[in-house]
């Protein structure tokens, strides 16, 4: 099934990051060429940069430009997993291409890539999680509380997991449509964001 090749990928890069932690390292190439593998592996790895990232900016004793320097990465990085959903969702589309709408197909909330985003940082949430489940320094009941969120992220995994088979599924059998709505982020164009084309106007 497609979301166990995604589960297989994406926690195979979290723990591939976590062999050194570092924000800075290297994205590894285990899939070689433009293959769906790699996008999401890729995908995956700007994840789970993007989640570190955030745990640096919220560190009290942060440097307010080294701040700032991390915020606007996180940005760039907004802007890196956006694209890599979007080439994920072209890929769903090619594939679609004989699909043959049947007169009641529906629309969905969102498209399959968007959905597999939502596992990507689901997996993220898990190993996470599992690390405070796991920690020695913590008392009986932060290990009592993290251990009933694990669960609930496990199943909320499995249910998305099957979501996600369900409208693939339909999507090629024609009982849903699928449209792509490109996310058109307006705070990094330069012509469309009002500081940054007043700026460029002085």
């Amino acid at each position: 099934m497609f979301t166990e090749k995604c589960l297989d990928i994406f926690n195979a890069c979290i723990r591939d990051y976590h062999l050194t932690d570092d924000i800075d390292a290297v994205l590894p190439d285990p899939y070689p060429g433009e293959t769906e593998e790699q996008l999401l592996y890729h995908k995956c790895w700007i994840d789970t940069v993007q989640w570190h990232l955030e745990d640096v900016v919220r560190d009290p004793g942060i440097d307010p430009g080294r701040a700032l320097e991390i915020k606007r990465r996180i940005d760039r990085s907004n802007q890196e997993r956006t694209d890599k959903v979007e080439q994920l969702d072209d890929r769903f589309l090619e594939q679609l291409k004989a699909a043959v709408l049947l007169p009641a197909a529906r629309l969905n909330t969102e498209s399959p890539a968007w959905a597999v985003d939502r596992l990507s940082i689901l997996c993220l949430k898990i190993y996470h999680m599992q690390e405070e489940v796991d920690r020695k320094d913590a008392d009986p009941a932060h290990i009592r509380r993290c251990s009933e969120k694990l669960h609930v992220l496990q199943q909320q995994q499995k249910d998305l997991c099957l979501a996600i088979e369900q409208l693939l599924e339909d999507l090629h059998a024609g009982r849903r449509v699928m449209k792509v709505y490109r996310q058109m982020k307006m705070y990094n164009d330069p012509s469309l964001n009002p500081v940054l084309y007043g700026n460029k106007k002085g």
